[in-house]
């Protein structure tokens, strides 16, 4: 089964995280072996909440991506931004439906 990461934050500077996320490119197949989607969310009920969700085929090719140093740097990047967080939670899949 695949693997979710989610990384919860609040900020006061989500148009600043978004050219920050904007400058770099989403992720391919081919650039991060296992990668599947990534989506990001802001909270209805806490606008200044935020979610990145991202998908990998495993837990061991999404530790391999954040052990990368591209991915480090960029997360002490947003996390100079967040006013709470970042927490993050490590997923296992146990079952999806269409």
């Amino acid at each position: 089964m695949s693997f979710i990461q989610i990384v919860e934050y609040e900020t006061d500077r989500a148009d600043e995280i978004a050219a920050a996320m904007s400058e770099q490119s989403m992720p391919s197949p081919e650039e991060v072996p296992g990668f599947r989607r990534m989506a990001f969310a802001q909270d209805r009920d806490n606008p200044k909440r935020y979610f990145v969700i991202v998908e990998f085929d495993s837990y061991e090719q999404a530790m391999a991506n954040s052990d990368k140093p591209e991915t480090d740097a960029m997360a002490k990047q947003l996390g100079a931004m967040v006013t709470k967080g970042p927490t993050y939670y490590n997923l296992d899949v146990e079952q999806t439906q269409p």
